[in-house]
């Protein structure tokens, strides 16, 4: 047990004790030395300025009529709440195109100077933390940081848009909803007043970003569920029907622990295929992380979806006659 970890641990003790504690049961509960449970006693004593009394032969506890009012100062984290701190914020800081990286850099700086405290000096090697972003899409920060204060702030956003799928560039005025990171990207959830209805943009394909004065539009969480989230992947709506897939043996020791929808169905066969069933609007994506699998997967259900599947597949196979 580490020093701030075995301080904690003695104000917890001192502050739960009805009568006073011994020095053996400190050294027990603390696992150390008699000597260092006396320095921990000095520590919070004179440096913390915590209400202990007593003596090695009485025991120690803290002053009746001052425990009440003392708390230990700062912030208080285990080694390991730490270590686990401060891989999710290399995540944060190495995905997303280092989008946050700056602003997350004050906060690196405050947990290993913690994290230095608890280790007494010795270097924690953040390198060995790695982060390996997967398709991620460069981000404009400035628009990025627009969208964020649009959504929290609940301030209607104006921007440049240009769609992947047409290459048509727009001029949009939403009222954000919410903003959603999904495999390795971000995207908003937003009302499109120019529409009239609601819609998801690809954050990085948002350019020229600016908040405006008017209040957003606060759409209910149950019809922003029901249009964006009631169906597979990120380019939803109201669910047309379900898919069933089936997964080979193999793949079915990767398949089974994946989440690929929050009502997904699951179920391993008898001759150790596993079978999975998801709502679905748009086949497009799902098609994509289906194909993905390759032989491994084959889609039973509904027919147009798997007549969907073997035409992409045919049209892959002509590139290599």
């Amino acid at each position: 047990m580490e020093r701030i970890e075995r301080i904690h641990a003695l104000h917890r003790i001192l502050s739960n004790a009805r009568y006073p504690v011994t020095v053996q049961r400190l050294m027990e509960e603390l696992e150390c030395s008699r000597a260092t449970a006396y320095r921990d006693l000095a520590y919070l004593r004179d440096f913390l300025m915590a209400p202990v009394v007593g003596n090695g032969e009485a025991g120690f506890n803290y002053d009746a009529s001052e425990k009440d009012r003392f708390e230990l100062p700062g912030l208080w984290l285990s080694s390991q709440e730490l270590h686990s701190l401060l891989a999710a914020q290399q995540l944060l800081m190495r995905s997303g195109g280092g989008v946050l990286s700056n602003a997350l850099a004050p906060l690196q700086h405050r947990i290993e100077k913690l994290l230095d405290e608890h280790a007494g000096g010795r270097r924690v090697p953040v390198e060995r933390v790695r982060v390996v972003p997967h398709r991620t899409r460069r981000l404009d920060e400035h628009a990025f940081r627009n969208v964020a204060t649009a959504v929290l702030d609940r301030k209607q956003l104006a921007f440049d848009y240009r769609a992947r799928s047409t290459d048509e560039a727009t001029r949009r005025t939403v009222s954000p909803q919410r903003l959603t990171h999904y495999r390795d990207n971000w995207y908003l959830d937003a009302w499109d007043h120019t529409r009239d209805a609601l819609r998801s943009f690809a954050v990085d394909r948002i350019t020229a970003a600016r908040l405006l004065d008017e209040e957003a539009r606060d759409v209910p969480d149950e019809e922003l569920d029901t249009q964006l989230a009631s169906s597979y992947g990120i380019f939803s709506g109201t669910p047309k029907g379900w898919a069933t897939i089936v997964f080979n043996a193999k793949a079915a020791r990767w398949v089974a622990d994946e989440h690929w929808h929050s009502q997904q169905q699951g179920r391993f066969l008898p001759d150790g295929r596993y079978e999975l069933k998801i709502p679905y609007s748009n086949g497009r994506e799902l098609l994509m992380d289906v194909l993905h699998y390759g032989s491994d997967a084959e889609i039973v259900e509904p027919p147009v979806l798997r007549e969907q599947a073997r035409a992409l597949l045919s049209l892959a196979l002509s590139q290599y006659d």
